[in-house]
């Protein structure tokens, strides 16, 4: 059967029909069986209340038969005012690909639905995705539904909107339903979101300014993304932006977006403990600030954004402490001029090691890396392919939407396909690295490249912007950690009885993970209680990200600005159901059901 032959907007008509039908007359069976036998249904909060996927007509079948009595699904249709039904590749499958709207009982929602023929050649759903889009009477604070109140108005000889902002900000007289713990892209994208439907919502941040997590970091630090996928909830970055934002150009925008948004910040204030009361459903959390005075706040909600790389990961390497010359984690790493004709360790060969490397490098050092595990390297051209899908035509949000009716298993094929395209395109560079000694890889164990990597570890990859060429011509040296004796006081010794002189050790030795950061500051039964967080459980979703975890009231939300701009708003709509009782806040276990 040829999709060329066929009318996509018909047949996703057809397709939404039957689906719609079968749902209001409650044949549940006759529901799942217009997906394919081995097809996905990824849910965003729409129907479960959760950030789910189901595979297989199986298990389709028994979480439609558990949600649909309550949430009654209705009104399936082409969306008219997003991309027309189109044919599209995805991962490789010639697909019919068709964004819809619906709504339940609670909400107003969109979807992605995707249609291959079956050995018969019937039309049948490969992929869905169901996401919800708003609250019925919860909308998001935007556009016609902007609050007039007394904060806005034109009151003489009273309060002026600064004095209401100031006075929203100091939380003398009551506390924020929820506190968000860090203030980059994630801590901003989900106060953004919670602010828009009226959750009064406090950041704390340890630096002491907006955007300081980025401004503070290395001098030559630029993103290796394009702008036109960094945009965060609500406010695209200006059409003058840099394709490659420099990194003190988004902390600026940061504090920008901080202002703009109306966020409740605390900068200069870290978090120092926090209890959770069973009785009251809420936290206590003790906050020092700059000016060493302390302050315990009792939200009900408790946010950490600190990311995929919170509290450093120190090297603990043989002889370490007897090295005679200066230890730094890469997350100090400032600018490389004080090292000019002196020599450096680079200990690891992520992002960030190849950056510090060749910060050093062009600053006059003589450079060593040191390898620890294999890396997977991508050119800079190669990696943007992965976005390719927001060159196609589409808006934004249909792209954002498109983007997540990807389930686990369709983005392994995906990655699969394009991760061989870049290798194979990179294969020059590839070559001449693996005759300098550096291992490489392509994504273990399946390779699916740096992407799956990133959403798996947090890390692992560099993109090339010229230190592997400095690598592959010899202007930096490689050794590898197995072949480490231990350090000496005037650098390492190598097992063949060579020692190699250095002055500075850079450690680009990674981060914890988030139960790293929850086990100091809410101690050790509730970070065991939740598990690890990030990377993916066995349902094919991220581990305790953006959704109820097993500890009521704590949530966890992470990753780059795509990640933060796409998925703050299911988060923050999942926190504005809990206030408003459509929604229990009571743990769940992973892979379970999360319903009211």
């Amino acid at each position: 059967m040829s999709l060329t032959q066929i009318d996509p907007n018909s047949a996703a008509t057809a397709w939404l029909t039957a689906f719609d039908t079968a749902l209001s007359q409650g044949e549940i069976g006759e529901a799942a069986d217009l997906f394919l036998p081995d097809g996905h249904w990824r849910d965003l909060v729409s129907f479960t209340w959760h950030i789910l996927t189901m595979n297989g007509t199986q298990e389709i079948a028994a979480e439609l038969g558990r949600t649909v009595p309550d949430i009654r699904p209705r009104g399936f249709h082409v969306a008219p005012n997003r991309v027309a039904p189109r044919l599209v590749t995805r991962a490789g499958v010639q697909t019919i690909e068709a964004l819809f709207a619906f709504e339940t009982e609670f909400g107003r929602a969109s979807g992605v639905l995707r249609l291959v023929p079956d050995e018969t050649g019937t039309l049948k759903a490969w992929v869905l995705l169901t996401a919800l889009d708003e609250i019925k009477g919860h909308e998001e604070r935007i556009g016609p539904r902007v609050a007039t109140g007394q904060a806005y108005s034109r009151e003489f000889g009273g309060p002026n909107w600064l004095d209401y902002r100031r006075k929203a900000q100091a939380y003398e007289d009551h506390d924020p339903v929820a506190i968000v713990i860090g203030g980059g892209q994630a801590g901003l994208g989900i106060a953004a979101c919670l602010g828009q439907l009226g959750v009064d919502t406090l950041v704390i941040d340890r630096h002491e300014r907006v955007g300081d997590a980025w401004r503070k970091r290395y001098h030559s630090l630029t993103l290796h993304n394009e702008v036109h996928i960094n945009h965060l909830p609500y406010m695209p970055f200006p059409p003058n932006t840099p394709v490659f934002i420099p990194k003190d150009k988004l902390a600026n925008w940061f504090e920008s977006y901080a202002d703009a948004m109306e966020l409740n910040i605390w900068t200069g204030t870290e978090l120092k403990h926090g209890t959770f009361d069973e009785t009251t459903g809420r936290w206590e959390v003790q906050l020092r600030r700059q000016d060493g005075s302390e302050r315990t706040l009792r939200p009900r909600h408790l946010i950490f954004a600190t990311g995929v790389s919170a509290i450093p990961i120190r090297p603990d390497a043989p002889g370490l402490d007897d090295f005679a010359g200066t230890v730094m984690h890469s997350g100090q790493y400032t600018i490389g001029h004080a090292w000019k004709g002196k020599k450096a360790l680079v200990m690891g060969t992520g992002n960030s090691g190849h950056d510090v490397a060749h910060d050093l490098h062009a600053s006059g050092a003589d450079v060593t890396m040191i390898q620890r595990s294999t890396t997977l390297i991508v050119s800079l051209e190669q990696a943007q392919k992965v976005y390719d899908m927001y060159k196609e035509g589409p808006t934004l949000a249909d792209c954002d939407l498109l983007a997540t009716a990807v389930p686990y298993e369709v983005l392994v094929q995906g990655y699969k396909i394009s991760t061989a395209a870049s290798q194979a395109a990179d294969k020059k560079l590839l070559d001449g690295l693996a005759a300098r000694g550096f291992r490489l890889d392509d994504g273990p164990p399946d390779g699916t490249g740096f992407q799956m990597k990133y959403l798996r570890r947090g890390g692992g990859y560099y993109f090339n912007v010229g230190c592997s060429d400095l690598i592959v011509d010899g202007s930096i040296g490689l050794i590898q950690y197995s072949d480490i004796d231990r350090f000496v006081p005037d650098g390492v010794r190598m097992k063949d009885g060579r020692v190699l002189q250095a002055d500075l050790l850079v450690a680009a030795t990674g981060y914890k993970n988030q139960q790293g950061v929850v086990r100091l500051y809410l101690g050790d039964e509730i970070a065991d209680r939740i598990g690890p967080v990030w990377g993916y459980d066995e349902g094919g979703e991220e581990r305790n990200m953006w959704r109820r975890t097993a500890q009521p009231g704590l949530w966890f939300t992470a990753g780059g600005l795509p990640h933060v701009r796409i998925y703050s708003k299911y988060l923050a709509m999942q926190i504005k159901a809990i206030e408003e009782g459509l929604l229990q806040a009571a743990p769940v276990r992973t892979g379970e059901l999360q319903t009211a």
